[in-house]
């Protein structure tokens, strides 16, 4: 079930825990604004692309924004590991696993066209940067199997008409993610810029796209994480967040 030498084992938010591979990536802020920002259909199904740990939806599924989520995972660890981690936090009957390749997914993947798609997908181009030693956090953290115009071209065979997308990304990658929404007939409704402090540039984005949405876009005033980043100190807003498992307060 756990393997120590490989594997660390943490109690995180929402009185989960989650079994982490000490090699790959590991639960952080990311994860969890999205998982608060996915807009709720507690009758529907959702879909995660790119799974990794299955964080995010498990996130969801413990606070029952969807009846289930299929977390879709190309690294076969990953996969089993989503499985396992669900299991040990009794969600195995709410998030399920899937070992596939985002670009080979279709409306009869999950029997059928799904409610929503959330995604914290490869920020980095799969030429961008030093690689990472470990190769399971080159497949995370860069496009080498799917760009984000692939991952939207999945969200958009998935979803049905009027389903939501939520995608965290990067800042200076904002272009790109809105033109491959559009491209796909997702049309980009709302929007977060995420701050580390008041001085800071902004860190992530969080981007909902509705699939044959009419234009026009809202965004939220800024969210600012920390008060203070020596004292680790909660902004009110990011606290909220923490406290409502949700991002409403800030549109």
């Amino acid at each position: 079930m756990f393997n120590p030498e490989t594997e660390r084992l943490d109690k995180i938010n929402e009185s989960l825990s989650l079994i982490q591979c000490r090699t790959g990536l590991t639960f952080g802020t990311d994860s969890y604004l999205l998982a608060a920002f996915s807009r709720p259909a507690p009758r529907g199904i959702c879909v995660e692309l790119g799974g990794g740990t299955g964080v995010v939806s498990l996130l969801a599924a413990s606070r029952d924004r969807f009846a289930r989520v299929h977390a879709v995972e190309l690294q076969p660890y990953f996969a089993d590991l989503i499985g396992r981690n669900a299991s040990l936090n009794h969600l195995e009957d709410r998030v399920t696993a899937l070992c596939a390749d985002v670009r080979e997914l279709n409306q009869n993947t999950f029997g059928g066209e799904v409610h929503a798609v959330m995604s914290n997908p490869p920020y980095m181009k799969a030429d961008s940067g030093r690689n990472n030693a470990a190769p399971e956090m080159n497949i995370a953290r860069r496009e080498e199997n799917g760009t984000i115009t692939d991952f939207c071209a999945a969200a958009k065979r998935l979803l049905r008409w009027g389903g939501s997308f939520a995608v965290v990304y990067r800042p200076d990658r904002f272009a790109d993610l809105l033109c491959a929404m559009r491209e796909n007939g997702l049309e980009p409704k709302r929007a977060v810029f995420v701050y580390p402090s008041a001085s800071d540039k902004p860190c992530l984005v969080l981007t909902e796209a509705k699939k044959g949405g009419s234009s026009g876009m809202v965004f939220a005033r800024p969210l600012i994480i920390y008060a203070d980043k020596a004292s680790q100190t909660y902004t009110d807003d990011m606290q909220k967040i923490y406290d409502d498992f949700s991002l409403e307060h800030l549109f």
